[in-house]
């Protein structure tokens, strides 16, 4: 169907970009809040005296919470309505992100960035819910509004922490994490207040405000979280690891530019995803040529561990993570019941993540128990292989109807 047919039969122009504005500052402040860690990694590895599987945790911890709060964020949008959910979200993921500034030690990092995990894990289930609530007949565009918010939210921080933040702030990784968390706190208010009622806010009561929770018995969760683990997983490792894995080479001095490709690279899949909108419903493609070209990215991070390799791959991380994100991540809305996104995804996103905790710390650890830096890259080879292979029978499954 042609985008001007579907945007005629869905809203006016002018009532589709108020969803997609609103959309696209949530999934600003999901990713933000807890990527914006990543280019002060080195600093908070030498302050702190973190081993490389703490580097891990760092990072995977967060995840855990994504899994174990997934649920109850589905029961939270049940009940309070997606609006209302994603905005307490938001809110609890700003200030516990500027609380990691604050941290003394490793346990009161990890501790701040637990609750950081647990603010981002309310948001995630609501965001694809409001993607089909208000945008019911352009998914996709919804789908695509949100994401490519996730990856400027990644991305924006990461380009700008080390040429012109730090500096700014003396070399301070403590204030350059508060200082972030100040436009992810100022969103919650402008989101919640602009958002179309019946987007939720006053829907506080659904008919189907009992169904929360995920059917575990449905293989279709299950595809669904192993496909979305073996996408997360490999990008919030290399966002992990990449710092380290730099210094370990000799080639400090690439980093920036290596984190700069890893995000600004997901801008051109972004460009990619608005041309190829109609075309990302349940198809394969995505996951039949980005999943081999993911793979080929690590065995560069391995084979090839040169300053302009290692930049190339990372380039690549984020071009393959990012385009597929977006296709996994409108399957819950395209193959859900109506009134079961919530639910489906807080399954999705459970399994995805308690997978992709492990994925990170066991990368950590392969590289502190071998001590050779590789390794580390080794199970995300194995994810992108799973990509491929799991992207592809997730495409094959049918919507269900009740």
């Amino acid at each position: 169907m042609p985008p001007a047919e579907n945007l005629a039969a869905g809203l006016s122009s002018g009532r589709v970009l108020k969803p997609i504005c609103l959309l696209w500052i949530a999934g600003f402040a999901m990713r933000m809040t807890i990527l914006v860690i990543t280019p002060v990694i080195p600093m908070v590895h030498d302050e702190l005296h973190l081993s490389e599987t703490q580097v891990g945790l760092l990072i995977g911890l967060p995840l855990a919470l994504f899994a174990i709060a997934a649920v109850p964020g589905s029961l939270l949008t049940a009940r309070l309505g997606a609006t209302l959910a994603v905005t307490v979200g938001m809110v609890i993921a700003a200030l516990a992100g500027a609380a990691r500034g604050a941290a003394i030690d490793v346990w009161t990092l990890y501790a701040a960035a637990i609750m950081t995990g647990f603010g981002i894990s309310i948001m995630q289930p609501g965001v694809p819910a409001l993607a089909r609530e208000w945008l019911p007949r352009r998914i996709a565009l919804g789908t695509i509004a949100y994401t490519s918010g996730m990856l400027m939210g990644a991305t924006i921080p990461t380009i700008l922490s080390i040429p012109y933040v730090l500096p700014l702030l003396g070399g301070s990784w403590r204030l350059d994490l508060v200082l972030w968390a100040v436009p992810a706190l100022l969103i919650a208010p402008v989101f919640f207040l602009a958002s179309p009622q019946e987007g939720g806010r006053l829907a506080a009561k659904p008919a189907t405000a009992a169904r929360w929770w995920p059917d575990w018995t449905s293989p279709r969760i299950w595809i669904l979280g192993l496909t979305f683990a073996t996408n997360n997983s490999p990008y919030f490792a290399t966002n992990a690891f990449l710092g380290d894995y730099l210094t370990s080479q000799g080639k400090t001095e690439a980093l920036g530019l290596a984190l700069f490709w890893l995000n600004a690279a997901q801008i051109l899949a972004f460009a990619l995803l608005l041309l190829t909108a109609n075309r990302l419903q349940q198809r394969a493609w995505p996951f039949l040529l980005l999943g081999p070209l993911l793979l080929a990215a690590f065995l560069g991070m391995i084979f090839v561990p040169s300053a302009a390799g290692i930049v190339v791959s990372a380039g690549l991380v984020g071009f393959t993570t990012a385009f597929t994100l977006t296709a996994t991540l409108a399957l819950p809305a395209f193959l859900s019941a109506p009134g079961d996104v919530h639910r489906t995804a807080a399954g999705m996103f459970t399994i995805s993540y308690a997978c992709a905790v492990a994925v990170p710390t066991i990368c950590g650890a392969l590289w502190d128990l071998t001590g050779r830096p590789w390794t580390a890259f080794v199970p995300l080879c194995i994810c992108a292989v799973g990509m491929t292979v799991l992207g592809t029978v997730a495409t094959r499954l049918r919507p269900a109807t009740e």
